[in-house]
């Protein structure tokens, strides 16, 4: 080995092997002469700097500075793009040209490697809060569940959890307007998150409940004249108001079972949006579910 190369080799352990034990890089083998690697250098720039706080860094190897580099790595042709993690490759990019292309496949990778990051940094640290601001929402207190997640959003307001908790924290204290302009707000990553569908789903079911003074005399209502559909969606409505989602399922339930397409499948529409507000995971939702298959399908 030339003292070029041995040169050439120490820098590329330093820029990008060292950087690979607790980073994902991406390696860009280009040439200036090559019209396709100025074309791809954009979009990985981009990309790139948007995975910075995942742990993601862009490492650019000239292939004509470093023809022993590029030889190693068996550089055919450029653009050749590699991910290194741990000193060893973790996936080819070279066939992923565009931003889509490239986030898919970097979504894959940071979910399957023990990237170092400042996100999972900060998701360490706020998990517990997080669970906190749940566990007094769950226990019916809106107000200080908000004035938690108000103090993450402090810390974190793109953070999905702390943003859909916020709103619906905002949905329970009857703020929905304000709910619904915090989940507008959120950058456009963000706003993907299932945490953010499921506020917005809380969102949309407490624009269709009604509170109801006297719930108590609708359910009797409906109890004596159960034809009247009408009379059961008002109490299920009332029902998702008050908080009382297992009052509200059992209601809607009832109506499914009952007439099923009535109203062009009203009930289960709103049984779904429950559902979704309270979380597709959530073990409530599975026993919930189970009930709607045996009324379905049973």
């Amino acid at each position: 080995m030339t003292p070029a190369e041995k040169e050439a080799v120490e820098t590329f352990r330093r820029d990008v092997v060292e950087p690979s034990m607790t980073k994902l890089v991406i390696i860009d083998f280009w040439a200036e002469w090559c019209g396709p690697c100025k074309a791809l250098a954009p979009v990985l720039e981009k990309v790139a700097a948007d995975y910075a706080a995942k742990g993601v860094v862009l490492a650019k190897v000239d292939v004509d500075a470093n023809q022993f580099i590029a030889a190693q790595f068996q550089v055919r042709s450029i653009p050749t793009v590699y991910a290194m993690f741990q000193g060893q490759l973790a996936a080819d990019l070279t066939n992923a040209r565009t931003e889509s292309q490239l986030r898919t496949i970097l979504d894959q990778l940071l979910r399957q490697l023990p990237i170092q990051s400042e996100d999972a940094q900060q998701d360490a640290e706020l998990e517990p809060l997080i669970a906190m601001g749940e566990q007094v929402l769950g226990e019916g207190d809106a107000e200080r569940a908000l004035a938690i997640f108000n103090q993450l959003a402090e810390m974190a307001p793109e953070h999905p959890s702390v943003a859909a908790g916020r709103a619906r924290a905002l949905v329970a204290a009857g703020r929905i307007d304000e709910a619904e302009a915090s989940l507008a707000a959120l950058g456009e990553e963000a706003a993907k998150a299932p945490e953010v569908t499921r506020a917005r789903s809380a969102i949309a079911l407490a624009k269709d409940a009604t509170p109801v003074a006297d719930l108590a005399g609708l359910a009797a209502e409906v109890a004596a004249n159960p034809d009247d559909y009408d009379a059961r969606m008002r109490l299920a409505g009332g029902q998702v108001a008050a908080g009382d989602r297992d009052g509200a399922a059992a209601t809607l339930l009832a109506l499914i079972a009952a007439d099923r397409e009535w109203n062009d499948g009203a009930a289960r529409q709103q049984l779904l949006k429950l559902f979704e507000a309270v979380g597709l995971e959530d073990p409530w939702v599975s026993a919930q579910r189970r009930k709607l298959s045996a009324i379905l399908f049973g």
